[in-house]
């Protein structure tokens, strides 16, 4: 699933090439991608023709497209959707969901919704401009300037619950996935079963500052794709998956000591880490997945 990064990769694009521009028509190819939308596939296209592009904002992985009236589309990548932005000629994508056409400043072009398997979606959120009540109870990201260190770290010192399970809980930091939950984690030396409750202040803000350096890197080089399901908004994939120091690499000497990083079953996907430099809490013992995830 994109993460932070992939999803604020996707944001940049949007913001450079639809701020400014008119939807003029909408298509819904498929009504599962607007099955949040109350209005249904009809009142979702009416609800969006005529506005005008203001700004495209995020919060952790959601992004919104807000409109001159106050209102925003709102949307979520899920497993494998993708914005793109394509000529009104060019051909349909095979897993084409909904079609937007731009007209106006910047550029007169299509804005595609593709999505394989349809886990993702869009919705009109009324006066979500600024920030869509649908997603208020999401906490901000660690790389929103707005983000409070403090409170973050005194919520992870009051909890019981293993660290890796609090920078996945989108009310506590929202963003964190997977993949730059594993990393920030191997940087950090700490396993992910670690308590919360247990670790030092500085722990947790050594932790925080690992996770934005991950993120930092990961959206420089444009997001992590191991597949050609994550794109940015020109169909671009991303090359940090080359920078990975953990995930993904169950077998393969630590980067920092040359144990064979692990791989075991949390939370219904995988976790790697280095069993030296990462040394598990007493009394955990896992098994490993039956497959990859």
């Amino acid at each position: 699933m994109p993460e932070l990064p992939e999803v604020e990769v996707v944001r940049a694009g949007l913001e450079e090439h639809t701020v400014g521009a008119t939807i003029a028509a909408v298509e819904v190819l498929h009504p599962r991608p607007v099955r949040r939308d109350p209005r249904g596939p009809q009142g979702f296209a009416a609800a969006l023709i005529g506005h005008r592009i203001e700004a495209v904002r995020r919060r952790g992985k959601y992004f919104w497209l807000a409109l001159e009236d106050g209102d925003a589309l709102l949307g979520h990548l899920g497993m494998s959707g993708q914005f793109l932005l394509q000529p009104p000629d060019a051909p349909d994508e095979r897993h084409l969901r909904v079609r937007l056409r731009l007209a106006g400043a910047p550029t007169d072009r299509e804005l595609r919704f593709v999505d394989q398997r349809m886990f993702g979606g869009l919705s009109v959120s009324e006066g979500g401009a600024e920030l869509p009540a649908e997603i208020a109870h999401i906490a901000r990201d660690p790389l929103d300037l707005a983000f409070d260190e403090d409170a973050f770290v005194r919520r992870v010192r009051r909890s019981d619950s293993g660290i890796k399970r609090l920078l996945l809980d989108q009310t506590v930091i929202s963003g964190v996935g997977n993949i730059y939950a594993d990393e920030a984690l191997w940087r950090s030396r700490l396993h992910a079963e670690r308590i919360g409750s247990r670790l030092t202040r500085r722990q947790v803000f050594d932790l925080l500052g690992q996770v934005r350096v991950v993120m930092g890197e990961a959206l420089a080089q444009g997001g992590t794709s191991f597949d050609a399901l994550y794109v940015n908004v020109n169909g671009e994939s991303g090359y940090f998956d080359r920078s990975l120091h953990a995930y993904g690499r169950e077998g393969m000497p630590c980067d920092r000591c040359g144990a064979p990083i692990r791989r075991v079953a949390f939370m219904n996907r995988s976790s790697y880490f280095c069993p030296v430099c990462q040394r598990p809490p007493r009394g955990i013992r896992r098994k490993r997945p039956t497959s990859p995830n």
